[in-house]
């Protein structure tokens, strides 16, 4: 990060709110297990089940992680019929996990 801090960026640092909500963000990306459920979505909307069986856990575990990233604001979901139909809630957090995958790289010495 350059030393001459964007003004928009400096902006939203003074604003205790957005910072709280962001910190809230990086909680949520913090478990394995959400951080699964939402590199999957990267691939496109998914239902329960199909989550389930990529992360390899059971129905509610999968249900309570995604009621906390609905109330992050990290998925939107539709009903289809009876069915709940999960996806990323905008582009933010595909870019989010990109990075941090890009990061976590570095540090393993595993540039791409």
């Amino acid at each position: 990060m350059e030393n001459d801090m964007d003004e928009n960026l400096r902006q939203l640092l003074a604003n205790d709110a957005v910072v709280y909500t962001a910190t809230q963000i990086f909680d949520a990306l913090s478990d394995l297990t959400r951080f699964q459920i939402l590199s999957a979505l990267l691939e496109g909307e998914k239902g329960v089940s199909e989550l389930q069986d990529i992360c390899h856990v059971s129905q509610s575990a999968i249900s309570h992680q995604l009621r906390l990233l609905r109330d992050r604001s990290l998925v939107s979901s539709r009903r289809e019929g009876q069915r709940v139909i999960y996806s990323l809630s905008d582009d933010h957090v595909g870019l989010l996990i990109g990075i941090g995958l890009e990061h976590a790289s570095e540090e393993e010495g595993e540039h791409v």
